[in-house]
């Protein structure tokens, strides 16, 4: 069997896991996981940046632009309202300094981010409670 055949088994099996996961996952807990996953890649592409890493600080950060871009997608503009519209801008504004922090290896934009991402996160986080369960969340995720 060649490398590239076990590398290529185990990716499909990755991806059959992950979507069983996600399947299987109510819509908060699925946000929750965004916010995880961009927090975690910001965090190692901080890092990166220290140890000279820059292939990978910018495959991280990509994938940080894509996350936000599904957490911005996810909101829902008619039922959110001013919260939502507020929820976009502020996505939209980290994608900016995400670039920016890429562009010019900024660790303190990535730290901007992570602080207001963080506390997101954590809001998200603390209404898990009063949403579980819901097919859609009464508030816009994020």
């Amino acid at each position: 069997m060649s490398l590239y055949s076990s590398q290529s088994k185990l990716a499909a099996y990755r991806s059959v896991n992950a979507h069983g996961i996600v399947a299987g996952a109510d819509p908060h807990a699925l946000v929750l996981s965004l916010f995880d996953a961009i927090l975690g890649r910001l965090a190692t592409a901080r890092c990166c940046i220290d140890q000279g890493a820059i292939a990978r600080k910018a495959g991280l950060l990509h994938s940080s632009v894509t996350l936000l871009g599904e957490l911005r997608g996810s909101l829902d503009l008619h039922k959110g309202g001013a919260l939502a519209r507020n929820l976009l801008d502020l996505y939209d504004y980290m994608v900016r300094r995400v670039l920016h922090a890429s562009l010019n290896n900024d660790k303190a934009a990535l730290g901007e981010v992570l602080g207001l991402l963080g506390e997101i996160r954590e809001a998200w986080a603390a209404i898990g409670p009063e949403v579980r369960g819901q097919t859609s969340p009464a508030a816009p995720p994020g």
